[in-house]
């Protein structure tokens, strides 16, 4: 509870009173412009409609790169035009913009630098001063750690920003920077980035971190994860096949379709209770790859018969994925010894039940 406390007690919201504008401050590097494009996916999944304004004028890359990523989350992206280097007057063509689209969130990813200097800092203090943004968020590089602390106190002196967005987040050592960035800043930590994909970013939940932290895990959010992952009806019947040791490649495949919209798997057990710590704990996605790729190779038929997988058709499947015979072999071991548990484990609940009838 107490660290808990010290990483900000509860999940602190964004401030979205019209007109929402937020603006997304931080050094190149720290991942601003991919966490403006992911709020933009979050807030529209909430059911807002937000646009994303390119406000580094030094930069022409990264304007291409936020409309790239606007047309990812299929987000309206304001860019200016190649000549125009005045920041307050290209904000306020693109606030107009943004009314004629009838957008109710306007999100600005600002210009960045390698460490902060005073121009950077006077072209901010600009744009927030015309903007008025109800939100000012830091974003910073968790795996920096005091560096992101140094960084997190003069942008607050600087911007006095209103929150933190911590990138990179998805590794238990990290955790000390978000303590040291509240501590410093006396402001909350609104959002984490969990990965470089679009969709892992979330809401700051202190608790959990804590929990990650003293390997207590985060149930919570493991089981969030699942379901926005899994389809309940493809869920329910993979789970009767595996009662019924009816269990074939083709059901394999779609598991390793879930687990991949959870996201990494080595987020994804650290998210267990006890699991974030243990030594030596190496989730290979490469060779969960291979495995896949495997599978591929074999026709509709072996998928569904893997019996009739003789030595011919192994050879067959161990050229078309790539993989060595042995591979195949293995797999194919490894699997079948999953059926025969699956069977047994079947056969005894059913003589369980059989015994609690006879009592009763």
């Amino acid at each position: 509870d107490e660290l808990t406390t010290l990483l900000g007690g509860d999940t602190a919201p964004l401030n979205l009173q019209k007109p929402a504008r937020i603006l997304m401050v931080g050094l190149n590097g720290a991942g601003k412009t991919t966490s403006s494009a992911k709020l933009a996916r979050l807030l529209k999944k909430q059911g807002r409609t937000p646009v994303l304004i390119a406000c580094d004028l030094q930069r022409p890359a990264a304007i291409e790169q936020l409309a790239t990523l606007g047309r990812q989350v299929e987000v309206p992206v304001y860019t200016p035009p190649p000549e125009e280097k005045d920041v307050v007057r290209s904000a306020k063509a693109s606030i107009t913009w943004a009314q004629a689209q009838t957008q109710n969130v306007e999100i600005f990813d600002t210009a960045g630098r390698q460490e902060i200097d005073q121009p950077l800092v006077e072209e901010l203090k600009r744009l927030r001063d015309f903007l008025q943004p109800q939100e000012i968020l830091l974003v910073a590089d968790a795996a920096t750690g005091q560096q992101a602390v140094s960084v997190a106190t003069h942008f607050n002196e600087a911007l006095q920003i209103t929150g933190i967005v911590l990138t990179k987040l998805d590794g238990d050592a990290r955790g000390g920077a978000a303590l040291s960035m509240r501590e410093v800043t006396q402001r909350p930590i609104k959002f984490a980035g969990m990965g470089e994909k679009l969709d892992q970013f979330e809401a700051f939940v202190p608790d959990r971190l804590a929990g990650r932290i003293l390997g207590m895990g985060d149930i919570v959010g493991l089981v969030e994860k699942a379901a926005e992952a899994v389809d309940e009806e493809e869920a329910a019947r993979l789970e009767k096949k595996l009662r019924t040791a009816s269990f074939d490649f083709n059901d394999f495949l779609a598991q390793f379709k879930m687990m991949r919209r959870m996201g990494p798997l080595e987020n994804i057990i650290g998210m267990l209770p006890g699991m974030s710590n243990v030594p030596g704990l190496n989730i290979d996605e490469k060779q969960l790859r291979r495995i896949e790729a495997i599978v591929l190779s074999m026709t509709p038929q072996e998928r569904t018969k893997p019996d009739i997988l003789n030595a011919r058709r192994r050879q067959r499947i161990a050229r078309g994925s790539g993989r060595t015979v042995t591979e195949v072999n293995d797999l194919l071991q490894r699997f079948n010894q999953m059926r025969k548990l699956m069977k047994s484990t079947g056969k005894m609940k059913r003589m369980m039940a059989q015994m609690a009838r006879m009592r009763s």
